[in-house]
C-alpha cells in the first residue's frame, strides 16, 4: 500500500494531481490507515497510469471516467463502445485541426501584408486596417 505522497512520486504527479482525481471521481483511496491517511493499492497505480495515458492523448475527464468505468466491467462492455469514445474525441480533433489551419491561414495573410518597420508608427499599420475592416463594414 502506498500514502498519497508515494503514489505521487511513483506516478510523477503531485499529490494535489491524485486529491483531484479522487474529487472529480477518476480514484478512489483502496483504505485509510489507522491514522486516516489515504492509502493505495497496486491497482490503484495502475489506474493513475491509465488516467495519465489518456490525458497525454488529449482525452477529457468525462472520457476517461467513461473508459474507467467500462474498464472495470469490460465484460459487460464491447470494443465498439471503448471504439466510440476514441472516434469522437478523433472527430473533434480533426474539426480543430481544420479550425488552426484556416486561423493559421488568417493570420499569416495579415502577418505577411505588413511592412513591420519599427521606424514607423502603428497608425497605418495593414494588421490594426485589417482587424478593424468588419467595423467599417469591409469584411
Amino acid at each position: 500500500m502506498y500514502l498519497i505522497g508515494q503514489l505521487a512520486k511513483r506516478c510523477a504527479v503531485s499529490s494535489d494531481t491524485l486529491r483531484f482525481y479522487e474529487k472529480n471521481g477518476l480514484l478512489v483511496p483502496s483504505g485509510r490507515s489507522e491514522k486516516g491517511y489515504r492509502l493505495y493499492s497496486e491497482d490503484d497505480l495502475s489506474r493513475i497510469r491509465f488516467i495519465l495515458r489518456a490525458k497525454a492523448i488529449g482525452l477529457s475527464l468525462d472520457e476517461i471516467r467513461e473508459l474507467l468505468d467500462i474498464r472495470l466491467e469490460a465484460c459487460q462492455h464491447s470494443c465498439a463502445e471503448v471504439k466510440a469514445i476514441t472516434q469522437a474525441k478523433l472527430d473533434e480533433v480533426d474539426k480543430k485541426m481544420v479550425e488552426l489551419r484556416r486561423i493559421r491561414t488568417a493570420l499569416k495573410k495579415i502577418n505577411d501584408a505588413c511592412c513591420g518597420h519599427v521606424d514607423d508608427d502603428a497608425s497605418h499599420c495593414s494588421i490594426l486596417e485589417a482587424l478593424a475592416a468588419d467595423e467599417q463594414g469591409n469584411g
